[in-house]
């Protein structure tokens, strides 16, 4: 990436699968920085593959796999020629622990691969992949397949990812790293790690790895000096995010607050010190509302390098939603139909959450009281340290009698939803139950989702493209403002 100009534009990694490679493909084709979403990758190549792959690009990407004796593996378990029957369910992963054996890392990694090296296919464009650092279990050889693909840019949010620069470089080196996990009722000076060993993976073949840009996700300047001074490695620059962005926010700073509608309250506190980001002498893109002209111009004119804009891309025809989702959101979106609520309580990894109202979703109270509470993805769950001293993973979403069991309350289950079934069912690969009801999505998107008819190219479209977006987007900058300067100084190692 340093020998390339800086985009203007990011791309969101957004959701399960949304942000997917056809997306991501489109916006680095069209000059700016593509990103695909590295949230359980592995469960969607393999519902991907046990719907036929029909159009053969998944098996084109595991051909390109530099182990072919694991995609083989891989495609022998998983992939169902023509695809299985509809109303058969999805054949299960196991839950990840901290113990991840060589077959499932070896999912995770040709998973990873398989969606960055298709986003890179065909052009010399940007891409980057999107990892949530409260989901840590899987990260280490997602991290790895993605680098094999040579991915661009590693970007992170939901948490302070304070030892990922320093991984980053180790896996350019092919040497071990480990990742410290999040374990609740730990001694003091106690620590749980993932480990991940390339050689050992590999069988002593690993091969030359280029270090992508890492683009921590933050929602104040002083997280960003924080991370700038006690990272283990090098920060390239940052997403400077805003309470309005869709799905996962920074919970408001001091004592909770919340209005009529049970929504956390933001206040002067919580806007970001722009002064102290151009401080830090890093590239840096504002987030959050940003989908117009006129917020791009803002940005540029505070000294950000760009925006970073999610909701506009998450609605646009490239993206993985569900075509019926997209087209319903983009016609309530021209009647200024669209509500977003900010949940304090819906995601199990503990951070206000955007909720999409929409009929038929897991938005719908009615619909979520009838859901039949299960945990089989458990992307979300979290480490404790149990009474007889071992490690157990729960989650506030799963059965409460089950959370229970395992040394929860009560009190922590109330409002949960289950983010992994419904944002998987998000792009048309819900879990089929017994009962042969499928789960129901559960949409996340910013506050700006009213701006969406602004993308369409006239008024009496129903949808429109990522180039839309981009060319709405730059429509007020001069093109030589859309030329910036490289990540030259900060990326040579």
């Amino acid at each position: 990436m340093n020998e390339q100009p800086l985009p203007r534009i990011i791309q969101g990694g957004m959701g399960v699968a949304v942000s997917s490679w056809p997306l991501a493909k489109s916006v680095a084709m069209a000059g700016q920085l593509g990103v695909v979403s590295g949230t359980a990758l592995d469960v969607v190549l393999v519902r991907r593959l046990q719907n036929g792959d029909l159009d053969g690009s998944l098996r084109r990407a595991l051909d390109e796999f530099p182990f072919p004796e694991m995609s083989a593996r891989i495609l022998e378990r998983y992939y169902v020629p023509r695809g299985k029957p509809k109303e058969a369910p999805y054949d299960s992963l196991s839950l990840l622990t901290h113990k991840i054996d060589q077959a499932r890392q070896e999912l995770i990694a040709v998973a990873s691969f398989a969606e960055v090296c298709l986003a890179k296919e065909g052009h010399e464009g940007l891409i980057g992949i999107n990892f949530l650092e409260k989901i840590q279990l899987p990260l280490l050889p997602a991290l790895f397949g993605a680098m094999l693909a040579g991915v661009d840019v590693v970007l992170m949010g939901a948490g302070i990812p304070i030892s990922i620069p320093g991984i980053l470089d180790g896996l350019a080196a092919g040497e071990q790293v480990e990742l410290p996990l999040h374990v609740s009722g730990l001694g003091q000076g106690e620590k749980i790690s993932m480990v991940f060993d390339p050689e050992a993976f590999t069988q002593n073949r690993v091969p030359w790895l280029r270090r992508p840009v890492f683009l921590p996700i933050v929602s104040s300047a002083t997280l960003a000096t924080m991370l700038i001074r006690k990272a283990n490695g090098r920060i390239d620059g940052f997403i400077v995010e805003g309470p309005t962005a869709g799905g996962h926010n920074a919970p408001p700073r001091g004592a909770p607050l919340y209005n009529e509608f049970g929504e956390p309250i933001y206040g002067d506190r919580d806007q970001v010190d722009l002064a102290a980001m151009r401080a830090t002498s890093l590239p840096f893109w504002l987030a959050g509302s940003y989908g117009t002209p006129e917020r791009l111009r803002f940005a540029l004119d505070q000294g950000a390098a760009g925006v970073q804009v999610g909701t506009a891309f998450a609605f646009c025809k490239e993206s993985g939603l569900r075509e019926d989702l997209r087209e319903q959101v983009v016609q309530a979106a021209k009647l200024d139909a669209c509500h977003v609520h900010t949940d304090p309580l819906a995601s199990p990894a503990g951070f206000p959450f955007k909720v999409l109202s929409i009929p038929g979703t897991m938005s719908e109270k009615e619909q979520l009281a009838e859901r039949l509470k299960v945990c089989d993805l458990g992307f979300l769950r979290q480490g404790y340290r149990a009474s007889d001293g071992t490690i157990g993973w729960r989650c506030p979403a799963e059965p409460v009698a089950s959370f229970v069991r395992k040394e929860g309350t009560v009190e922590e289950t109330v409002g949960r939803k289950c983010l992994c079934n419904g944002l998987i069912a998000n792009v048309g690969m819900g879990q089929v139950r017994k009962n042969g009801e499928l789960e129901l999505p559960l949409v996340t998107c910013g506050d700006d989702v009213s701006m969406l008819a602004s993308y369409l190219p006239n008024r009496q479209a129903v949808s429109y493209s990522a180039h839309d977006v981009i060319q709405f987007l730059l429509s007020a900058i001069e093109p030589e403002d859309a030329i910036v300067p490289s990540l030259m100084s900060t990326t040579e190692s």
